[in-house]
């Protein structure tokens, strides 16, 4: 094992990059018997909030006594978090008292690794097949594991696209589901929302119903709300699967933020408690919700587990003296998202406040964009401090200061550090001195890494 618990498997075939398609994944889970065909899944894609719509639903899941296995990515802290199964009302307690617990363990993650590695030597013995994909191999060792342990449902997050997706080898969901959408990854899945739309609604399957975030709600210029919505409904028709918009106004009118950290909204007639912050939250929690009752889930299960997820670094508040917020937004969308949330959850007292930005990313996200979004929800960044995530992807620290420094014009107090543990203990021992409000963003990566460094720093109930 190296590399946060990463096999070497797996490190290894990082170099293979991104290659769409179901040819490779198709025969490795072939020679491996198919034992994705032995569980019923959850099947979730999207641009924005899938990691957030899968928490609700396998806390759902799991508060409703069922065994749960969830694989989601990216990885904050550990390799592990990725395959996890919550098994039952009391696995979800224990999930909340310790966020490792129900992850693949080491053991298990060497023997899966083993005898995906020997299934895909035999594949390219035969010299029909590429070398498989990083996240292909994690997928079947994910798929290997969830059999053997005969999860009752699986919820599957896709890597990108859907369509195309290692994930979309699944047959029989019991609910597909579709998040926010926006337009990451362009290169990969299409030039316009409604070819990235259409990518992510490859998930679709023949007669099984389809929940997607209301397109109404999205952080999108109208046009393209409704680009968004026909093409849901035209890839819907082509599958004859019954599709169901999950959204509703007036459950975002009703948010409130409690003193403890969590946040009120009414659906329906029924009040719900979350600890996952955030407006943009109602909408996953509603998504959520309604995938749920699709697949028949008490609404006493859907209740608690809608109060027990959990889901790190996004709009976290890690400290209230100084106050520190953690969170992975990494596109426009998500960053407009986060500034309306930290002005309400400070209770509308953000606006003016000075606030430190420490700040990582990969070189292929819309920086300005991000920044832009952040100005314009009024987020005073009079201090940052910038990192290079443990990325070959990433983009240079220096680099990333002289945007932060174009649009905010902060040279007095911008440092550019090399990695996220110094750049993390300047940034907080700076706040520690002058109260100032710490925002910690960017790569969910680094926001991991960053998140670890806390740990150590802060003394808090929430990490």
């Amino acid at each position: 094992m190296s590399d946060h618990g990463m096999p070497e498997l797996l490190k290894g075939a990082l170099q293979f990059g991104i290659k769409p398609g179901l040819e490779r994944i198709s025969e490795l889970m072939r020679l491996l018997g198919n034992p994705q065909d032995s569980f019923r899944s959850v099947h979730i894609a999207g641009t924005n909030g899938k990691g957030s719509v899968a928490t609700f639903i396998s806390s759902i899941m799991a508060a409703g006594g069922s065994k749960v296995g969830v694989f989601t990515s990216p990885y904050l802290e550990r390799f592990s978090e990725r395959i996890r199964i919550i098994d039952g009302k009391k696995g979800l307690e224990e999930y909340v008292r310790d966020d490792s617990y129900g992850e693949i363990n080491d053991v298990d993650l060497s023997r899966y690794s083993v005898m995906v590695k020997q299934a895909k030597d035999k594949m390219l013995s035969g010299g029909t097949f590429d070398e498989p994909t990083e996240f292909e191999l994690i997928t079947a060792i994910c798929f290997l594991y969830f059999a053997d342990r005969k999860v009752d449902i699986a919820v599957l997050e896709t890597g990108l696209g859907g369509r195309l997706d290692s994930t979309n080898i699944i047959k029989d969901p019991l609910v597909t589901v579709i998040t926010a959408i926006g337009l990451d990854h362009c290169g990969v899945l299409g030039n316009t929302v409604s070819e990235i739309t259409g990518e992510k609604a490859g998930i679709f399957k023949k007669g099984a119903p389809c929940v997607c975030f209301d397109p109404e709600l999205m952080i999108l210029p109208e046009d393209m709300k409704n680009d968004v919505r026909n093409t849901l409904v035209s890839k819907a028709r082509e599958k004859n699967a019954d599709i169901t918009f999950a959204g509703n106004s007036e459950a975002y009118g009703s948010a409130r933020f409690t003193e403890d950290g969590q946040m009120e909204f009414k659906y329906g007639d029924v009040i719900y408690v979350t600890a996952l912050n955030g407006r943009h939250q109602i909408g996953n929690a509603v998504t959520a919700i309604e995938a749920c009752r699709k697949c028949g889930v008490p609404e006493t299960a859907i209740k608690e587990g809608i109060a027990f997820a959990r889901w790190k670094s996004r709009a976290e508040i890690l400290s209230i003296d100084p106050t520190v917020i953690i969170d992975g937004g990494h596109n426009p969308q998500g960053a407009a998202s986060l500034g309306e949330t930290m002005n309400e959850m400070l209770g509308g007292s953000l606006k003016g406040k000075p606030v430190r930005l420490l700040m990582g990313v990969m070189a292929d996200k819309d920086v300005q964009g991000i920044l832009e979004a952040y100005k314009a929800c009024g987020l005073n960044i009079r201090s940052a401090v910038t990192v290079m995530p443990d990325n070959p992807r990433s983009e240079p620290a220096d680099v990333l200061a002289q945007k932060i420094n174009y649009v905010y014009n902060i040279s007095g107090d911008l440092t550019a550090c090399q990695n996220a543990e110094e750049g993390t203990k300047l940034a907080y021992g700076k706040s520690v001195k002058d109260g100032m409000i710490l925002l910690a963003t960017g790569s969910l990566y680094l926001t991991g890494q960053i998140r670890a460094t806390l740990k150590g720093l802060i003394r808090c109930t929430t990490i």
